[in-house]
């Protein structure tokens, strides 16, 4: 194969065939491509060592990541923003939310990473925490999920515990504060009543909101994720948050779906960016999460309509932004 079988951002070309695609994806052999979205000032792990205080001018605000593995990063990331101790206290119950929506493997970018996913519930455990619980309401059948995005293997291995988002009696209606477009919605005891929730979405184009990341993530802690659909995504998105908000938030910026999201229709709507993005403010990683994307903010108008509620921050020039490059 030559270097005409793939595009100059990295994509698959349609003439590639999936077992080439995925040796490539294996190998590294793709280029990152449009990862420049929070390209500038990258420094090396070192310089990125959890200080074991509070720095003078705090902690950043965001952390992004790139050049390693899933579980390189978040070290590298978690340790960068405070050290996962800042956010998970002894004897507490955490929830860990990734994408388990689709029957779809690891190198297809549809679900989360499940060597990340692993990472950060061993990460939770080591920090004291009591119980680590995972789930997702997924979109196609649960136990398919499951198996084959590789998460509930990843969640066992390191201590977890899988939970199931199929059953309605789970789901308790509470009111939105504010919410003018939900008034109410039925969400998740696990998500109301966990001590820590940390959000873990894959980042990807969607049809309907145009990306999905760590805002939309939050669809599958609610119930009648139909409704949202109906009365158009962009308000259900940037209300829901005033619910709760997740205590972190870490987007899986590995393999994405840069195209055809949220399912995908092939390998030719994959880039490799082998990033993370870290964050306790839901809106300033969809912000970056964009930037990483390739999109404008506009094109996601949910973000914008999220930190007029208060809910964060969508200026990444006037936020404390670390950028660390575990190859440096």
């Amino acid at each position: 194969m030559n270097s005409d079988d793939r595009d100059t951002e990295g994509r698959a070309s349609p003439g590639m065939t999936r077992r080439e695609f995925m040796g490539r994806l294996g190998s590294g052999a793709l280029g990152l491509g449009a990862a420049a979205g929070l390209l500038g000032g990258w420094s090396g792990p070192a310089e990125a060592a959890s200080p074991k205080a509070r720095p003078a001018g705090g902690w950043p605000d965001l952390v992004g990541v790139k050049d390693g593995s899933p579980a390189q990063m978040f070290d590298v990331g978690i340790k960068a923003l405070g050290g996962m101790g800042r956010f998970v206290r002894k004897g507490t119950t955490v929830l860990v939310k990734p994408n388990i929506g689709w029957a779809k493997t690891p190198n297809e970018g549809a679900t989360t990473n499940p060597e990340l996913v692993g990472r950060i519930v061993r990460s939770a455990r080591e920090a004291g925490a009591k119980r680590v619980l995972v789930f997702d309401h997924s979109v196609e059948r649960e136990a398919d999920c499951h198996r084959a995005s590789g998460i509930a293997q990843a969640v066992e291995d390191a201590g977890g515990e899988m939970r199931t988002g199929e059953n309605r009696s789970d789901y308790r209606k509470v009111p939105v504060p504010g919410g003018k477009t939900l008034a109410e919605v039925e969400v998740h005891a696990l998500y109301l009543d966990s001590d820590v929730v940390i959000n873990v979405p894959v980042l990807k184009s969607h049809g309907g909101s145009r990306m999905t990341s760590a805002m939309k993530n939050l669809m599958g802690v609610v119930w009648d994720r139909k409704a949202w659909h109906r009365g158009g995504l962009q308000d259900p998105i940037a209300e829901f948050p005033l619910v709760r908000k997740p205590d972190l938030n870490v987007v899986d910026a590995f393999i994405v779906m840069v195209e055809n999201g949220p399912r995908g229709l092939g390998t030719e709507d994959l880039l490799l960016k082998k990033m993370q993005i870290l964050s306790a403010d839901i809106v300033l990683a969809d912000a970056a999460s964009a930037k990483t994307l390739g999109i404008a903010l506009d094109a996601a108008p949910y973000i914008e309509k999220a930190a007029r509620l208060g809910l964060g921050s969508m200026d990444l020039d006037k936020k404390r932004v670390k950028r660390i490059s575990v190859s440096a």
